[in-house]
């Protein structure tokens, strides 16, 4: 599961970086980078978001090595889940509680209309 430190150096190789220019960027050591790759230790996540940004690639590629194009994802319905490595929708299974949570204002909207028609034809009928 833990793809990071074979991610890591092939996006090194990819970008013709060695260890000790990677290490001159991030601030730490080439023992560090070196550590990072073998599996040894990992980065902090300031490191990790130095990377993304040195590598131009997004988290998900980053640790788990998920393509780009898998990355593309409705983020309003969507939100990644970390325990089980995938996509999940971010308000589950909505039941009507939870609908009524998000659109609260549909039932104003609603109960707006019936109230002004119910005086309306409570007024028409006399």
């Amino acid at each position: 599961m833990n793809q990071f430190p074979q991610q890591l150096k092939k996006l090194r190789k990819a970008t013709n970086t060695t260890q000790d220019d990677l290490a001159s960027q991030l601030f730490v050591t080439r023992q560090a980078i070196s550590k990072w790759e073998s599996g040894d230790s990992t980065p902090d996540l300031t490191n990790l978001i130095k990377l993304t940004d040195i590598f131009n690639v997004s988290l998900d590629t980053l640790v788990f090595g998920r393509d780009e194009q898998d990355s593309k994802v409705d983020t309003s319905e969507f939100v990644f889940d970390p325990k089980r490595n995938r996509y999940v929708r971010r308000f589950g299974n909505m039941n009507f509680w939870d609908f009524l949570a998000g659109y609260w204002w549909v039932l104003v909207i609603l109960a707006f209309i019936i109230g002004f028609f119910s005086i309306f034809w409570a007024a028409s009928a006399h």
